[in-house]
């Protein structure tokens, strides 16, 4: 993308932005100078982040293929977007269930902007969306557009897919999904991924935080542990809390050693 062009209102090219840099990352061309620098000191960091960008839009449309085909999900919630790439969210799911509704969220205006001009649904379903913050779970449980599209009284499929780790501090992002959570009926489903150091070496881990602490990098990463703290009171899907790309692969996929992707995924379901 040409730097020039982003005088759009809302965006800044002088600032990396998560959504900008994971595109730039799955060879997309909707990023700044900014992103571009900004993913290339953290690939210098983990030089196979690619790969784990890549294993994270694979769990995506795994998972959404196993809610909209295998757990009759019909309606989902997708916080943190990005840019659009193939096979988005609703893509997926109406392949496998046309009716399918789906509301996108992100903070982004580029992102919205392209959503809104690339993310057409099926005849028989529907798609929306709406600009806002994760930080704000409050303002996207209340928007009108939410409540047009969704059915709150029926399951809806909650999509967190490396969002989670933009949220800073111990216990912060647990609040939020707690508050997204407790505003969907029984039968819903929360799918997440999330950065994690576990894989990294003590020295990889050092020179993370250093970058963390210069604000060189927007990631907070989370353990294991951590991570799954996020699904209390859910019932984990088999097969639990793994590596992105071990969750359910198809079969004879090559998989990627978890120190490769640095990422934590999983599915739980609202009893």
């Amino acid at each position: 993308m040409n730097d020039t062009n982003a005088a759009a209102p809302g965006i800044d090219p002088t600032k990396a932005h998560p959504a900008r840099r994971y595109n730039y990352w799955l060879g997309g061309k909707d990023n700044f100078a900014a992103d571009r620098a900004s993913g290339d000191e953290l690939e210098r960091l983990f030089p196979k982040v690619r790969l784990g960008a890549l294993a994270n839009r694979a769990l995506l449309q795994r998972a959404t293929r196993f809610l909209a085909a295998e757990a009759g999900i019909r309606q989902f919630l997708d916080i943190g977007t990005g840019l659009p790439t193939a096979d988005n969210t609703h893509q997926v799911a109406q392949r496998h269930a046309p009716e399918s509704r789906i509301v996108y969220v992100d903070n982004d205006p580029l992102v919205m902007v392209h959503a809104r001009a690339l993310l057409d649904s099926s005849p028989e379903g529907r798609t929306a969306y709406i600009e806002a913050d994760l930080n704000d779970p409050g303002a996207i449980l209340d928007d009108r557009v939410l409540h047009e599209t969704l059915d709150l009284t029926q399951p809806v499929g909650l999509m967190l897919i490396a969002v989670l780790h933009f949220i800073h501090g111990h216990g912060a992002a647990t609040a939020i999904v707690r508050r997204l959570v407790d505003a969907l009926p029984p039968g819903s489903y929360l799918v997440a991924t999330h950065a994690t150091s576990d894989f990294g070496t003590p020295e990889q881990q050092a020179l993370y935080q250093q970058l963390v602490e210069q604000g060189k990098s927007d990631v907070w990463t989370r353990s294991r542990e951590e991570f799954t703290g996020l699904f209390g009171g859910l019932e984990l899907v088999e097969p639990g809390v793994v590596p992105a790309s071990e969750w359910r692969p198809a079969p004879h996929e090559q998989i990627p050693a978890p120190s490769d992707i640095n990422l934590w995924a999983a599915v739980g379901r609202k009893g």
